[in-house]
Order: structure tokens, then C-alpha cells, then sequence
């Protein structure tokens, strides 16, 4: 529970370190108490969390990194962020393990115990060897109850499983199990949230993707309140279900999401813009585009930039959303936020930055501050740094 503050949760994406140039190094660690790092993937045959980008989490070397040292030893993204712990005691880092495109992996895995077993002793494995102080599940979605039951088994199991190591490491020692949360009824409704709460330390709600691509309708993706799906309709959800207010972290989404051919909100569309780095989808950085208006729906707390040539609308959270929401976590008595990724917030210039239409940094503030600041102050709880069963020699030795 935050005792003394707010939560304000990051994901930190491991393929951001290659087209969108966001490395370790540019994580605004004063903003953050907890980074998310995504994703490890699952093998379905066997239950084993194993790590996606070997070269990204443990291998690249960073300035400073030697090419000489002896015995077995980690670099990468890794490194740089036990680093960042060290000079940051407020900020623990969590593996996220699924995400959407590994989820499916999870499916004959929560149903099977044997294949449980393997992914909470492979999980905290990894936990110890890369010098972690938690894990994160992201399983997008169980889709019938047997799955929903083996998830709240899984969580119970990693939690026995992370209390038992943190038993280990003796007095002072936690290690952390939070969750991605579904915002949509059809998700949500299925899953068996009162036990599941008994196993997590917080509730990260994915408050984004109301609307894309796959409506017939341009709309908010993020609105708080309002429509068919909201923020605050999800948060009210949990709540009823005997989740506890501040275990509730609100996901606020680093990206905007582009409708072609439209008028707006609640208007049809066709198509979608370029994007940033995939069709349909701008990075928070580089909005609003040139050319185009911001506005605000105050009723619904939702913004969205309109391109009256191009009939454009990108339906994104603006600074000032991004203010109202802080408002709300702290009115409502919230754990804090969550940030889906950090790598798409307005920030220092990228080294090495591809450039052009939609590529093109916009003036403004990080919305991952500017929640921080109307929220209330970071939860300031120290992190763990002492990680002796890893198979890397440095981190035995703390990367002195």
C-alpha cells in the first residue's frame, strides 16, 4: 500500500531502444516509483517466463560498459537499470511477462499446475539473476472461467512463490506482484477479481483503447467518464468487486489513435494516418500534428487534435487531460498511474531520431509529470539491491 504517496508506473518497452532511440538512460526517474518492463514471453508446452530480446536485456553494452571484465557478467538494458536503482532508491522495477501479443501463451499454461509450477519458478529465477523487485502478469484476457480460476491459482502461487524469496533475503525485503487489468465488461466480467486481489500488490488498469480501428465510429480511446466504456465506469467496477481504492493504479496512454475521413467523436470514418511507428497510432511526442487544433470534451475529460484539411481527428490525452486525471486519482483516493510506454512521452532529444511527418518531436510537457505533479507526491519506499543467487557475477556483487 502507499503509506507515504502516490504510484506512478512506467512500462519501459525493450524494442524501444532501437527505431525510437529511448534507452535506459532516458527514463525520467524522479517522475516514476515503479518501471514496468516488458515483455518476458511464456513457453506453452512447458510454463517456462523466459526473456524476448537476450541482446536488448542482457547484452548490449552502454557507455561505460567494459568488454574486459572477468567471469560471467550482465549488461544490457538490465545493467543500466539496476544502475538507475542504485541512484534512485525510491524506484523498483518489475518484469512484465505476456503482453498482447504473447498472451495466448498463457492459455494451456494457468489451466495445467505442472506448467504453473515452471513459469512461478522461471519467473522468480529471473527476478534474483537480473536484479528485479517484482513481476508483473500482463494476460490478455483469460477467456472462460477455467482459465480465469487458473489465474487466480498462478497469482496465488507467485506470490507464495515471492514471499518465500523475499523470506530468504531477510528483514526489509518485498518483492512485488502486480497485474495489467482489463477496463472493457466483457474482460473484466470474467475474471475472479476478489481472489486474484488477495495475491497483488496493485491493480495496473489499462484505461486506453476505448476505440480504434476497429470500430465503425471515430471516438475517444481514453475518455474518463461517459460512452459506452470509461475510466471511471472501470475504476467504480473494481471498487464493487472489493478492491481497495489505492490499490488501483489508472493507465493513461503515451499515444494517440487517428481517424481518417471523419468529423470527429461519434462520427463515421474511413481509414487511419500513418502513425508514428505503426499505422494508426502517433506517439504522445509528436502530437498535436502541425496543422491541427487541440480540443476537450470536459464532460467526458477526453482531448483530441482535428486536421480540418486532412478531416483527421487523433483522439489522445492532452496536458490538460493529463491534469484532470491527476486531479482525479487524488479526489478518488487512487494509487496513482501507470504510463503505456515511457518511450512515447514528450522528453530530451533522441539521439540518432529517424525525422518527418508524424517522426517530428512537438513542443510540451511529459504527461508522466504533469499527472505527478496534480496527483499528490511518489510513494518513496526503498527498492532492493542485494541479489546474491544471481548467475551474473556483478550483479552478485552489486555492479560495483
Amino acid at each position: 500500500m502507499p503509506c507515504d504517496g502516490k504510484y506512478s508506473v512506467g512500462y519501459f518497452v525493450n524494442w524501444g531502444i532501437y527505431g525510437r532511440k529511448f534507452p535506459p538512460s532516458l527514463i525520467p526517474a524522479k517522475d516514476l516509483t515503479h518501471i514496468l518492463y516488458a515483455f518476458a514471453n511464456i513457453k506453452p508446452d512447458t510454463g517456462e517466463v523466459y526473456l524476448s530480446d537476450l541482446w536488448a536485456d542482457q547484452d548490449i553494452h552502454y557507455a561505460g560498459d567494459s568488454w574486459n571484465d572477468v567471469g560471467t557478467n550482465l549488461y544490457g538494458n538490465f545493467k543500466a537499470i539496476y544502475n538507475l536503482k542504485k541512484s534512485n532508491r525510491h524506484l523498483k522495477v518489475l518484469l512484465s511477462i505476456g503482453g498482447w501479443t504473447y498472451s495466448s501463451s498463457f492459455n494451456p499454461v494457468v489451466i495445467n499446475p505442472a506448467l504453473r509450477a515452471t513459469f512461478v519458478a522461471s519467473s522468480v529465477k529471473l527476478l534474483e539473476d537480473y536484479g528485479l523487485d517484482g513481476l508483473d502478469v500482463d494476460y490478455e484476457y483469460p477467456t472462460n472461467d477455467a482459465q480465469a480460476v487458473g489465474y487466480v491459482s498462478l497469482l496465488a502461487e507467485m506470490r507464495q512463490a515471492l514471499d518465500a524469496h523475499a523470506a530468504n533475503k531477510g528483514s526489509g525485503c518485498k518483492f512485488l506482484l502486480t497485474i495489467a487489468a482489463p477496463c472493457g465488461s466483457d474482460n473484466y466480467s470474467k475474471l475472479h477479481v476478489g481472489d486474484m486481489d488477495k495475491s497483488l500488490d496493485f491493480w495496473n488498469l489499462m484505461a486506453y483503447d476505448f476505440s480504434g480501428s476497429w470500430d465503425t465510429v471515430a471516438n475517444h480511446q481514453a475518455n474518463l467518464y461517459g460512452g459506452k466504456i470509461s475510466a471511471a465506469a472501470s475504476v467504480d467496477w473494481y471498487i464493487s468487486q472489493g478492491v481497495k481504492r489505492e490499490k488501483l493504479v489508472l493507465g493513461l496512454p503515451l499515444y494517440g489513435r487517428s481517424f481518417l475521413n471523419t468529423e470527429g467523436p461519434g462520427y463515421s470514418y474511413s481509414g487511419m494516418g500513418p502513425g508514428t511507428w505503426e499505422n494508426g497510432v502517433y506517439d504522445y511526442r509528436v502530437l498535436p500534428l502541425p496543422g491541427s487544433s487541440v480540443k476537450l470534451d470536459k464532460t467526458a475529460v477526453a482531448s483530441w487534435s482535428y486536421d480540418t484539411s486532412k478531416k483527421e481527428m487523433i483522439s489522445y490525452d492532452s496536458e490538460e487531460v493529463a491534469k484532470l486525471k491527476g486531479q482525479y486519482i487524488k479526489k478518488e483516493k487512487l494509487g496513482g498511474s501507470m504510463f503505456w510506454e515511457l518511450s512515447g512521452d514528450k522528453g530530451p532529444s533522441r539521439e540518432g531520431m529517424e525525422t518527418g511527418p508524424g517522426k517530428d518531436p512537438q513542443p510540451g510537457s511529459s504527461l508522466v509529470a504533469t499527472v505527478k505533479n496534480h496527483m499528490g507526491g511518489l510513494e518513496t519506499s526503498n527498492n532492493w539491491l542485494s541479489y546474491t543467487d544471481s548467475k551474473f557475477d556483478n550483479m552478485k556483487a552489486g555492479m560495483p
